[in-house]
């Protein structure tokens, strides 16, 4: 019967590899198809994978900034001379983890790795949990995001919870303090996990209370109203329940000090249990990237990464490609950031505002499934900040949805003559660049699939590599 499971787990694996050979040479996506393939010969082969690493696996989940956090963890360990097995490409179902594994495997299965550090969708935490018994489970945050695929937040929410008992024993479970739904994870947790909060110093920015709608002002313990006395963006902040006492806990890493420097990145100051405060470059720009980098910090050190390791990985970690990737055309520049949902494309859009207001502007907005097909969203982002900062720039909108930003542009009080609509997204960069002045620079604001169709036509341009190359 050992023999027989063997086989099959050796079928399954060389199929997978095959699969993925094949998408690769055809050019196609498909980061998800030989980890499919993989799981449908043999059911239990991502557990046979990755009980292999020498210690175990990260997962890192929560609505925005994944994709970040995963990326400066991994530049953290590779600068502690680990060997990491990473999803880059934000292949993040089960079946996506699952190829990770696949490609990284050995002909007969071996994995020479040191940890596995696997972006995962928080719908997928639950499954995947149980496969990989993770060492730690990091958790970004939760923002309201694709109700069509994820439902009301308080879903989410028990979704990653119900993968806490699949955390090994001594595991680390490491959260947001400044948002009461992830805090919420902390409560009455497995005796067998340890709980490393991050959060920021109220001084580090003022209180902003009209950023966006709050996704969270009913406190997830017994459903009254939080009182906030400091809010940083959205529903993170500073905050306690009057009626039942749940509260913000003080973090374990706290960012002190956060000094701007626009688009091109900030100069963030760190403190932790037992650390003196230690300065950090980082080429990742805003506030919501302070907290990505803030959140590998506390993971990585928590897991046994020294502070000079830490400063070295942080320093040298780039942008994941179409978060904020910046990509030279010609003599001229493009920056490129995801958005999709209204947190997260509030908070890109006061870095954006904060410059002098000189980069063109291009909002790219597609509705296809992985980009959620209800764009009723748009009518809570704070586009009205771009009437009252951009000047007379035009803004270009793109997609299968352009005419719907523009629509949602001119009710924002943006001059209409100023709106100029090209659903091409080729056709679209093209104009947007036009009126670029020499040596400045673009900023593209793209949903998921179209931030993929955007970096496709930048690839057969020669500008950017696939994904997977990165």
């Amino acid at each position: 019967m050992r023999l027989v499971n063997w086989l099959r787990f050796l079928v399954a694996l060389w199929l997978g590899k095959l699969a993925g050979f094949a998408s690769r040479t055809l050019g196609r996506g498909g980061s998800s198809l030989p980890g499919k393939l993989c799981l449908l010969v043999d059911s239990g082969s991502l557990k046979r994978l990755s009980g292999q690493l020498k210690h175990g696996s990260v997962l890192v989940t929560g609505t925005n900034g994944k994709t970040t956090t995963s990326r400066v963890m991994e530049d953290i360990f590779r600068a502690a001379g680990r060997y990491v097995i990473h999803n880059r490409s934000g292949a993040n179902l089960l079946g996506g983890v699952t190829s990770t594994f696949v490609d990284a495997a050995s002909l007969f299965g071996r994995v020479e790795a040191d940890i596995g550090l696997l972006e995962t969708d928080e719908a997928s935490i639950p499954r995947v949990a149980q496969e990989v018994n993770p060492a730690a489970l990091v958790v970004t945050n939760f923002f309201r995001d694709q109700l069509d695929r994820f439902g009301e937040l308080a879903h989410t929410v028990e979704l990653v919870r119900s993968g806490l008992p699949s955390v090994r024993p001594g595991g680390i479970l490491v959260l947001n303090a400044d948002d009461p739904l992830a805090v919420s994870l902390g409560r009455a947790i497995p005796p067998h996990i340890n709980v490393v909060y991050f959060g920021l110093d109220p001084n580090v920015c003022s209180s902003n209370e009209e950023l966006s709608p709050s996704d969270a002002f009913v406190c997830p313990s017994c459903g009254g109203g939080l009182e906030y006395t400091h809010r940083f963006y959205s529903h993170l902040g500073i905050y306690r329940c009057l009626s039942c006492g749940f509260s913000r806990p003080q973090p374990d890493f706290r960012l002190t000090a956060m000094e701007s420097e626009g688009m091109s990145g900030s100069t963030l100051e760190v403190v932790g249990p037992e650390v003196h405060p230690f300065t950090l470059r980082t080429a990742l720009p805003g506030l919501y990237n302070a907290y990505n980098v803030l959140a590998g910090v506390a993971a990585a050190w928590s897991l046994g990464v020294c502070e000079e390791e830490i400063r070295y990985g942080v320093q040298n970690s780039v942008p994941s490609f179409g978060r904020m990737e910046r990509v030279s055309v010609g003599d001229k520049w493009l920056n490129i950031a995801l958005v999709k949902n209204p947190t997260g494309f509030n908070a890109v859009l006061e870095t954006v505002a904060s410059g002098d207001g000189s980069e063109g502007l291009m909002l790219c907005i597609n509705d296809n499934y992985a980009d959620g097909t209800d764009v009723s969203w748009l009518w809570d982002v704070n586009f009205e900040i771009l009437a009252a900062v951009r000047g007379a720039k035009p803004i270009v909108t793109s997609g299968i949805r352009a005419a719907d930003m523009a629509v949602r542009l001119k009710y924002a009080g943006v001059d209409p003559s100023r709106i100029k609509v090209e659903p091409d997204l080729e056709k679209a960069l093209d104009m947007a660049l036009s009126w670029v002045e020499t040596g400045g620079g673009l900023v593209a604001l793209p949903t998921y699939t179209a931030m993929l169709q955007l970096r496709e036509v930048l690839r057969r341009r020669g500008l950017v590599r696939h994904f997977r190359e990165d």
